[in-house]
């Protein structure tokens, strides 16, 4: 992260084709949020998310401002889920919130994000959502009410977050199938717990939350590092139901790694790469990193540009260079790559 001039204003970035700024006719209606507000409403039942020059600092304590993330552009398209890996750090948690308009006022966020390609700013958490059932979010934390059984909590979340429209036996159902797909079941009669109140392992508790905001079907849905083990059924989820979904993840192994069509790499809050998952291995390679035979993939990306534990990496053209100095040839490479200008 750097230290800079802090200077910012708000700002709202489609597929790997070019990125345009002018709304798209026919991708989205505006329709008023209750309070005045217009906000777009997907036609079609899919949202395309794009971000163009995406920048986000924080002030420090001594009102420098430090950057978080540095000029990222990319897309995330129905019916995939986007895989952003990077080293802690990187910027991951920080990209999803400010794609979900999650961002603390603390910080200060400029470029452009387009939703179904007009500049439409997301507010989740806020009336808005109300409006756009389609949008869900589930961060690294979990937030549950630990004296509720998981069935109690998951029929509250049907009754309220489901259409008022919906039969109460329809939603039911729903309930009672989304259950099934989050592998929750067995512990349908177990409460939550928390700290001093035994309950629900860690793990159940992640898929509980994953479950609450799934539960609506939404069209556009962001993961804070959802387990290794249930991204196979979400990646079948969006499919199936046209999702776009962002899921930052950590340290995929080679069989969950393979699931995903699209990847952002992020380190020190640059792209090192945006693009399919399965050109990245020829990237690699041909900037001098190629990936061991025999290696998970995202391990070895990881590897080569992770600061943590900084050391001189030896690069396939002779010789070896700092971390530091790989990170700066990738992100390099990458902007005058032919991938990179497509997106732009």
């Amino acid at each position: 992260m750097e230290a800079e001039s802090c200077a910012a204003s708000p700002g709202t970035g489609d597929e790997f084709g070019r990125l345009s700024t002018q709304p798209e006719e026919g991708e989205a209606d505006l329709v008023s949020d209750g309070s005045g507000q217009m906000i777009a409403r997907p036609k079609g039942g899919t949202v395309s998310l794009t971000w163009e020059d995406l920048c986000v600092t924080v002030a420090d304590e001594q009102h420098r401002c430090i950057s978080i993330l540095q000029g990222l552009t990319g897309c995330a398209r129905p019916g995939e889920v986007l895989a952003i890996i990077g080293p802690s750090g990187c910027g991951k948690s920080t990209l999803l919130d400010a794609l979900a308009g999650r961002l603390s006022r603390k910080t200060k966020r400029t470029g452009q994000i387009l939703l179904n390609g007009r500049k439409e700013p997301l507010a989740y958490g806020t009336s808005v959502r109300k409006s756009i059932a389609w949008l869900g979010c589930v961060t690294q934390d979990d937030v549950l009410t630990w004296t509720l059984t998981v069935r109690e909590a998951i029929y509250l979340s049907a009754q309220l977050q489901l259409p008022d429209s919906m039969p109460l036996l329809e939603k039911k159902q729903r309930a009672d199938t989304t259950i099934k797909e989050m592998g929750l079941h067995d512990a349908i009669d177990t409460r939550i717990g928390g700290l001093g109140n035994r309950g629900l392992s860690n793990g159940q508790k992640r898929r509980l939350s994953i479950y609450l905001e799934i539960s609506t079907r939404p069209k556009l849905l962001f993961l804070d590092e959802p387990r290794r083990g249930l991204m196979r059924r979400i990646v079948s989820l969006a499919e199936q139901n046209k999702m776009t979904v962002l899921a930052s993840i950590h340290q995929p192994n080679s069989e969950v790694f393979e699931l995903y069509k699209s990847l952002c790499l992020l380190s020190l809050g640059r792209t090192v790469y945006f693009g399919l998952s399965s050109e990245a291995t020829q990237f690699f390679p041909l900037n001098g990193f190629p990936c061991p035979s025999l290696q998970n993939p995202s391990d070895h990306y990881l590897r080569t540009i992770n600061t943590d534990f900084d050391e001189d990496i030896e690069q396939g053209f002779g010789g070896k260079q700092s971390t530091e100095g790989v990170i700066k040839l990738l992100v390099s490479s990458y902007v005058s790559s032919n991938t990179y200008r497509q997106i732009q």
